[in-house]
């Protein structure tokens, strides 16, 4: 994708309003993409992974350094597991 281009977006008005409430193009556009699907329901209970709180720091770093969460060396169990909430 082009820097500045946006990625294809199923329900354009979802994405605009999570947008304004700042959340990132890459949450905005799996939300919005999921709500405009018939197979999805983005409210229902995910798979089974356990809570970021009951992993070990050091997969929370790998999992910071997958999605190239800036910063993350520097950061403590708490800040990576809001980092990677928040992405």
């Amino acid at each position: 994708m082009v820097s500045g281009q946006r990625p294809s977006i199923k329900d354009d008005e979802t994405y605009e309003a999570l947008r304004d409430k700042g959340a990132s193009k890459e949450k905005a556009a799996r939300i919005a993409n999921a709500q405009a699907a018939d197979d999805h329901d983005p409210s229902a209970k995910g798979g089974s992974a356990k809570a970021y709180e009951d992993w070990s720091k050091a997969d929370l770093y790998d999992r910071a350094r997958e999605l190239d969460i800036k910063g993350r060396s520097y950061m403590s169990k708490g800040e990576l597991i809001d980092a990677l909430r928040n992405h």
